[in-house]
């Protein structure tokens, strides 16, 4: 009998590579996505009910927040969200707001902390909470978590309401992958109109789902090559993304590939001077046409400089003359970037696993040593009147 296989690995050559979980959890994301589509949809009432006072409130402000992987979602949905609501949206990684919490909190702004956590047990995630209790006297949680038995999910404020997700995008691997797209896809959910994403979900699950059966050849193609930089730029909604794409690539390679992000206008200023003959440039490219100007436009300089090993792009609007460069997704011509969001990521997702593999390094497990954790490990937290 043949091995299942996972993005066309056999199962039990992913275990014994120690990649059978990261896999199956980059692999599982276009369902995830769907169930994770209902179960907002389920709670849309309900939802609405708990965000409405402070989402429709110009006065009242919402932070966006979490650690590593998990600040990103904020990063990728703040300004989209930012124009959509009434609030002011902003993006403030735990890790900001525990180190410096009366620059990102005003007690007098009414707020709806939204918190996201894979685990939920990350210290900053809780501390985070703990200090926007005391310090802003109108507020209100919404949480969005994978683990039930995490802390994040209980805690005990009068004003909370929790989106806990599917359990399987409670990623076992080390790296957060369908726990990241889940809980972006989640929080665009849950703080869009009533029944937004309604009519996207299908083509933004099917182009997900033909990102990771068929960009395959060209991304181990681009892993075979083991670049030892990696650049990722993207505009607007995708720089966040570009930014999560960094981390990805250097968790799976365990530190082996050095990496940079920024949008395409920002890496002339500078940034720029990274590159070297064995770099390798990836562009998030936008769907907008004003935008998509600015990414052709670096895209082609770097080209033209011919200093880079390779520039490749991501686009659902593929150009004729760069096709061999080209992972291009389809269904989403005319989609909003922030539709992108999820069949780019998976691009990333499965490049920096099999550069993972090409280095030998184990991606369920990446850093054996422990110098990192699933769960982050060694903060001390400090009293805020200490």
């Amino acid at each position: 009998m043949t091995s299942p296989e996972i993005l066309g690995f056999p199962e039990p050559l992913l275990e014994a590579k120690g990649a059978l979980w990261t896999a199956r959890e980059i692999a599982q994301q276009p369902a995830m996505l769907r169930a994770t589509h209902a179960l907002v949809d389920s709670l849309a009432g309900q939802l609405r009910a708990f965000i409405a006072p402070l989402v429709d409130d110009p006065k009242a402000r919402v932070i966006l927040t979490g650690a590593g992987t998990s600040a990103y979602i904020g990063q990728c949905l703040a300004p989209l969200l930012d124009r959509q609501l009434a609030a002011r949206v902003d993006a403030v990684p735990t890790t900001d707001i525990v180190c410096a919490p009366q620059l990102y909190l005003d007690p007098g702004q009414p707020l709806l902390l939204v918190s996201f956590g894979r685990s939920g047990n990350s210290p900053e995630s809780l501390a985070a909470v703990e200090l926007a209790e005391a310090l802003v006297s109108d507020i209100r949680h919404l949480v969005v978590t994978c683990n039930p038995a995490g802390a994040l999910a209980r805690i005990p404020v009068a004003q909370a309401m929790t989106l806990l997700l599917p359990e399987q995008t409670h990623d076992t691997s080390f790296a957060m992958t369908s726990s990241f797209s889940c809980m972006m896809y989640a929080t665009l959910a849950a703080l869009s109109p009533a029944a937004a994403l309604d009519g996207r979900i299908g083509a933004l699950s099917s182009a997900t789902d033909g990102v990771i059966e068929g960009a395959m050849p060209l991304l181990q193609e681009l892993a075979a090559a083991r670049h030892d930089r990696v650049v990722y730029l993207g505009s607007g909604l995708l720089q966040g993304l570009a930014r999560e794409a960094t981390l990805k690539l250097g968790e799976l390679t365990n530190g082996a590939v050095v990496t940079c992000f920024d949008s395409p206008l920002g890496f002339r200023h500078g940034p720029k001077t990274f590159v070297t003959d064995s770099t390798l440039v990836i562009v998030f490219v936008s769907n907008d046409p004003y935008t998509r100007r600015y990414d052709h436009d670096l895209i082609d300089e770097l080209r033209r400089d011919g200093c880079a090993a390779r520039v490749v792009e991501i686009s659902a609007q593929p150009r004729a003359g760069a096709l061999q460069d080209t992972l291009a997704v389809q269904g989403l011509e005319r989609a909003e970037d922030v539709d992108l969001l999820w069949p780019y990521v998976a691009a990333a997702q499965i490049y920096a696993l099999l550069h993972s593999l090409e280095r030998g390094v184990t991606p369920d497990n990446p850093n054996p040593a422990g110098i990192v954790n699933r769960v982050v490990q060694g903060v001390q937290l400090y009293a805020l009147d200490a």
